[in-house]
């Protein structure tokens, strides 16, 4: 499967648009009146100010700080890219932050520090002490970091964790835990060999050995060789501190007969050579990046019987710090842990490692396109487990309670993993889904509107995102100059353009189109216009002819005008089965609206179709489906004409035998709302529904664009259901983003054998 590639134009324009930077900053409380300004200010505010004077434990309560990271660096060891100082690492640093409040739902601010002075570092650190729950160190060279780590952890009286030590140290447990299992081996008997004596390997080996590894049969190499009892050059105490008495003085000679190699140094630093020297069942963790110490092919081609873990995406068993440091830090929070200590750090790698010995959720195989199963390709849970959040946090918080860092204690451990369990937004694991699916499908897929420049970011990214091929529909110097203009001159050669001028299929198209229309007013004047002059059209004849898998179009005209054209080459109406579905993606939730783009006013057995239509999109989608249908009416009050239609349709699939949930008529709030719905114990919905079935077309496209506008919501589609062909309808005001989504989900219908989903 080819690899993603991401250029430079790509990464800066989505670091740009629309807005500069990964977070902003919003609101928990109404700001709309003057009381509402006086209580979150002046004079509201001063009451919990005192309380806080009175009882600084309130704080927690009455502010964010419970809920609040920092993520500080100084910029001195970036990515491994050096020294880039502060301002140059906030990219990196805010993209932290967005990790927190995604994985784990914790608010984080990134804080870059111009200074490489550790004094003035700690007490510009020191002093934000009162504003957050934790500190979270990054990307801060060594040895300082050690110092920097080792102080405000003394001075402070809330979890300072530097990352690149820890997380990786947790990550990397975890994985050798599940290794040693597998090859019935012992940490305490083992022969450990780490190569990089830097923040992260040093780490790797304290914790290792906080879990019983032996010291003396631990071997610690850097670019010197071993570091051994007595050694002077390029020494610090935090090597000699895992020196050891050994008569070994390089990393290949350290290598013989070791159990488990650890690497965090550099590309190409282990041979074949040195695999082959190891003892049986080799344990080998290459987590220099971007490229491995040996890479697993390297590995495994000497030596069938190694388990190998890098730190990179595109190779099995991925050691990454994302696993680890959002749910340390989110139960750690949850107790007001003082500290992240060492029982914290070993309770969550024990965590990690018992997570991925289970049988892998289904939607995790899905977002992943292949079935996952404990053993030497998976030692390590995948990032987006979603057991992650509700498993690991729960760990951590009863070692801190345990161990007496907590400020306070969860009584009921089950009803925390509850909790945690409705934090995070299902959202997130629709679109990984699609994702993974359209990466599987490859599909060539017809972006039919070359001449905009939104649709050839989209069809580049598409390609480049190494998820199949992308056709763009229109004139190559058109196309060329456009592309030039978005700075992405060197996707020319790239990007396939398809026209009436260059494609060898014209005649055939027409021949097609005639037959289909020519009993409906058109002649062959008629018919070569549309086939050789509208993109819609010509992009629907390829697409129906086979010349690509699906296709994307709408971003530059009316959905109405678009249908019309599409109409011409493939049924599109409700009587042949055809429904728009929209997704709406925001704050954590998801709904899908129907119809929206084919029915101007359906009656009740057309609304019970587009139930089903919209429940498969769910199902497709990786949702449970929960049907309502909507009125201003419930269950028959108030009595409205108009509402009755919407009271029949559920019968409608009462009798045809619908396998999945449905209730109405309701009004919104009834169907999205449990608190209003508990009103009406009777229903059959035993949620909030997520398929919502509007009394008529106006209604929903009202609908979408309202929760578009007005709250920010995230809308794909209308997805064209029903059709035999993956047809996908962006908005006019549809973003590049926007129509790669669309782009991919039109793969994704092609899955299973190119069989239509």
């Amino acid at each position: 499967m080819p690899r993603a590639r991401i250029t430079p134009e790509e990464a800066l324009a989505f670091h740009r648009e629309p807005h500069p930077g990964k977070w902003e900053v919003q609101p928990t409380k109404p700001m709309t009146t003057q009381r509402d300004l006086s209580l979150a200010y002046s004079p509201g505010v001063a009451h919990p100010c005192l309380a806080i004077r009175d009882d600084p434990g309130l704080a927690y309560d009455l502010t964010n700080k419970g809920n609040l990271v920092a993520v500080i660096s100084n910029g001195t060891a970036v990515l491994g890219l050096g020294n880039l100082g502060a301002l140059a690492s906030k990219p990196v640093m805010e993209g932290k932050s967005v990790l927190f409040k995604r994985f784990a739902d914790i608010n984080s601010i990134d804080l870059e520090l111009a200074t490489e002075d550790v004094d003035a570092f700690c007490n510009a650190v020191r002093l934000l002490g009162p504003s957050f729950g934790g500190i979270n160190l990054e990307d801060i060279k060594a040895p300082e970091c050690f110092v920097i780590e080792s102080r405000l952890k003394e001075e402070m009286d809330i979890p300072v964790f530097h990352d690149d030590q820890h997380g990786t140290a947790v990550i990397c447990a975890a994985g050798l835990i599940n290794a040693l299992h597998l090859t019935g081996k012992d940490l305490k008997d083992c022969r450990i060999v780490l190569n990089g004596a830097g923040a992260a390997g040093i780490a790797c080996i304290e914790l290792l050995k906080s879990m019983g590894a032996d010291p003396a049969n631990c071997i610690t190499c850097d670019t010197k060789g071993v570091i051994y009892q007595g050694r002077t050059d390029g020494m610090n105490q935090w090597k000699s501190a895992h020196a050891v008495k050994t008569d070994l003085r390089t990393l290949e000679e350290a290598m013989q007969g070791a159990d488990v190699f650890l690497g965090v140094s550099a590309k190409g630093a282990v041979t074949p050579e040195m695999v082959a020297s190891m003892a049986r069942d080799p344990v080998i963790f290459a987590m220099a990046n971007p490229d491995p110490e040996i890479t697993p092919e390297e590995a495994q081609a000497v030596r069938p019987d190694a388990i190998v873990a890098t730190g990179r995406s595109d190779y099995p068993n991925q050691v990454n710090n994302v696993l680890g440091f959002p749910y340390l830090f989110r139960g750690a929070l949850d107790i007001r842990a003082r500290a992240i200590n060492d029982e914290m750090k070993i309770a969550c790698a024990e965590a990690l490692a018992a997570l991925a010995r289970e049988d892998v959720p289904d939607e995790v195989a899905m977002a992943y396109g292949r079935k996952l199963a404990f053993g030497r390709d998976y030692i390590i849970p995948t990032p987006f487990d979603p057991r992650l959040i509700h498993r690991t946090p729960p760990a951590v918080a009863a070692a801190g309670m345990r161990t007496g860092t907590a400020r306070r204690e969860i009584p009921d451990l089950d009803a925390y993993a509850a909790q945690l369990r409705q934090r995070m937004d299902p959202t997130a694991s629709v679109l990984r889904g699609i994702h993974a699916r359209a990466r599987a499908a490859q599909a060539t897929i017809i972006f039919a509107e070359g001449d905009d420049p939104r649709a050839l970011r989209a069809a580049v990214n598409y390609q480049r995102g190494g998820f199949g091929k992308a056709l763009v529909v229109g004139r190559e110097s058109d196309v060329r100059a456009k592309l030039t203009a978005e700075g992405l001159a060197d996707a020319v050669g790239e990007i396939e353009v398809v026209n009436a001028a260059n494609t060898p299929h014209l005649e055939t198209y027409k021949e097609f189109l005639y037959k289909r229309l020519q009993r409906r007013g058109f002649d062959q004047e008629d018919i070569h216009r549309l086939a050789a002059r509208d993109r819609h059209v010509f992009a629907s004849l390829m697409l129906a002819h086979g010349h690509g898998e699906g296709m994307v179009t709408g971003a530059t005209r009316k959905s109405a005008h678009v249908m019309d054209q599409i109409g011409k080459v493939f049924d599109v109406d409700l009587a042949s089965g055809a429904v728009g579905i929209t997704a709406v993606l925001h704050r954590g939730r998801i709904v899908l609206i129907a119809d929206t783009l084919v029915q101007e006013w359906p009656e009740e057995r057309d609304l019970a179709l587009i139930a089903r239509r919209g429940a498969q999109v769910a199902r497709d989608l990786g949702l449970t489906p929960r049907v309502a249908f909507l009125s201003f009416s419930t269950f028959g009050h108030p009595v409205s004409e108009r509402a009755t239609k919407m009271h029949m349709a559920p019968r409608v699939l009462d009798e045809e035998g619908a396998d999945f949930e449905y209730e109405g008529e309701m009004t919104v709030d009834v169907a999205l709302n449990p608190g209003a719905a508990k009103a009406y114990p009777f229903s059959r919905l035993t949620g909030p529904a997520n398929v919502l079935v509007m009394p008529a077309r106006h209604s929903a496209s009202i609908s979408v664009k309202l929760l578009q506008e007005m709250a920010g919501a995230t809308v794909i589609g209308p997805i064209l259901a029903g059709v035999d062909r993956p047809i996908q309808l962006c908005s006019t005001v549809a973003t590049a983003n926007d129509i790669l989504n669309m782009g991919l989900l039109a793969a994704a219908q092609v899955d299973r054998q190119g069989q239509l989903l």
